[in-house]
């Protein structure tokens, strides 16, 4: 792909203004996945619903690296992961296998995210998934699924045994395969993926130390959620967060915004 083809026209004049803001808070997103280093070059995806009833949704340009996308360059699409605008970019087709399904079957997955990142497929392909080891592992054993890997997701018979897996959940480990968050918000699922990717690198890190490994009691997990809304002040961890995040992407490059 040459230089020339990344001259995204801008469509901050051309969009609603609630779609322009879901589209700066998306690109952000792709942004700091890279940052954060649990992008795979251009084969995951972050899709976001528009507001509306058409069920439209934003994802990512397929062929641009995640530190590459912006505003105006994420492509528009429906339930089908068919294109709606005149985007020069396709779109990666087991992206919206994933995503259409649940987007259809949540109404509060207002964001999907999935990565591959390496800490996240290793513990994917532990038999036992995630451990009770950490503080932050309580909050993610507290909403978390299972999918078992079936191949590729290009099938939609896998989307009702995606769904069923995921159900009221915020978190979905698929097997052998990487990691998969919602959220009622892109911060909201940001935070999400930092906190399940957290848990695995420090579950593989402390496998690691050859030692046996302490686990968190039961009766705790099943008060992480409110022990959440008391350490969030009722804000929730995404709404805390993702202001600081945005600082931190136009420090380094305020490109994402175009």
């Amino acid at each position: 792909m040459s230089e020339s083809s990344l001259q995204i026209p801008d469509l901050r004049n051309r969009v609603s203004a609630e779609e322009w803001q879901l589209r700066v808070d998306l690109a952000a997103a792709y942004r700091l996945v890279a940052a954060f280093k649990w992008d795979d070059l251009v084969f995951t995806h972050i899709s976001a619903r528009l507001p509306g009833p058409q069920h439209h949704f934003l994802i990512n340009p397929y062929g641009l690296m995640f530190d590459e996308i912006t505003a105006s360059s994420l492509v528009k699409i429906n339930l089908r992961g068919e294109k709606l605008d005149d985007s020069p970019f396709p779109v990666n087709p087991a992206g919206f296998t994933i995503h259409g399904a649940i987007h259809e079957a949540r109404d509060d997955a207002v964001c999907v995210l999935h990565t591959h990142a390496l800490n996240g497929i290793a513990v994917s392909a532990q038999r036992d998934g995630v451990l009770p080891i950490s503080q932050q592992s309580i909050f993610v054993l507290a909403s978390l699924g299972y999918h078992d890997y079936e191949g590729v997701a290009l099938r939609d018979d896998e989307k009702p045994r995606l769904v069923r897996d995921l159900g009221s959940n915020s978190f979905l480990m698929l097997r052998n395969h990487g990691l998969l968050t919602v959220g009622p918000s892109i911060a909201d699922a940001f935070l999400n993926m930092y906190l399940f990717e957290t848990v695995c690198t420090i579950q593989v890190r402390a496998q690691a130390g050859g030692a046996g490994l302490i686990r968190v009691d039961p009766r705790i997990i099943e008060t992480a959620m409110e022990q959440a809304r008391l350490v969030t002040l009722g804000a929730g961890g995404g709404a805390l967060t993702w202001p600081g995040l945005l600082r931190r992407l136009d420090r380094s490059d305020a490109g994402y915004r175009r």
